[in-house]
């Protein structure tokens, strides 16, 4: 059985973490095919929007493997390595859409996979937490930098530092989920949401991806003068020219991603 399943239709990447017998936490095997995939995604001119999930209706992703991950292995750390080509936590730069459907259980590196997401739909049956302070340990993907910068700051620290876990209607009260469904409609909200960002120019999308993510760590001058790089260089493409043209001639553009 392959741990992750990736297929792509209609220019949609469909990333499933397919380990359902643990509540599809992820070993190491699991981690680096997660890799591959995410490095595939974002140089894969077929796809323009990823939606990530777990199979089955109990989990998300419960986040490490522990059994597997750490009782054969001489440290903590090397459990937690991420991948030397980089992947969705740590090391890759995806300026493509990415929409995180989380059904049930989504915690420690599951919740960090979710947080390296640009949108979180949550099923009424979720629950989210980074538990790995009761381990002796912290969020080595992400959840240290990325909670904080989601959620309100005391939220995130009880979070991060008690592993106390939520529900999916205190994580839409706080912000980290952008809506919440019930379990048979949450598949059919992602794809909605994934359709409804393939109507805009996809290199549009990437350049203000780009641009916002950078921005937010850069001053604002700075920030301006990347938008502005990348407004000129949109300017050029073929999907600007055709987007400009469609509007004149009160007709939906037809992009090509170039």
């Amino acid at each position: 059985m392959d741990s992750v399943i990736y297929e792509i239709r209609d220019r949609v990447a469909y990333v499933t973490i397919n380990r359902p017998h643990a509540y599809n936490a992820c070993d190491q095997p699991t981690y680096d095919r997660l890799a591959e995939v995410w490095t595939d995604f974002a140089h894969n001119d077929d796809a323009w929007v990823a939606i990530l999930t777990g199979a089955g209706d109990k989990a998300f992703c419960a986040g490490s493997d522990i059994k597997l991950n750490f009782n054969n292995s001489p440290a903590p750390a090397e459990a937690f390595n991420a991948s030397p080509r980089g992947d969705l936590m740590r090391g890759l730069e995806i300026w493509k859409p990415i929409i995180a459907a989380v059904n049930g259980h989504c915690n420690g590196g599951g919740l960090e996979q979710a947080l390296s997401c640009d949108f979180r739909i949550a099923s009424e049956n979720a629950q989210f937490g980074l538990g790995e302070v009761l381990l002796g340990l912290l969020p080595g993907g992400g959840g240290t930098q990325r909670l904080p910068r989601t959620i309100p700051l005391g939220d995130a620290l009880w979070m991060l530092y008690t592993g106390d876990r939520i529900d999916a209607a205190e994580a839409h009260r706080l912000g980290l989920v952008n809506k919440v469904v019930p379990f048979d409609e949450l598949m059919e909200t992602a794809q909605a949401m994934a359709s409804r960002l393939l109507e805009a120019g996809p290199l549009a999308v990437r350049a203000i991806k780009q641009a916002a993510m950078q921005g937010l760590n850069m001053p604002l001058e700075e920030g301006l003068r990347l938008e502005n790089h990348l407004f000129q260089l949109l300017s050029r493409t073929d999907d600007s020219s055709e987007g400009t043209r469609a509007f004149a001639e009160k007709r939906k553009p037809v992009w090509q991603g170039r």
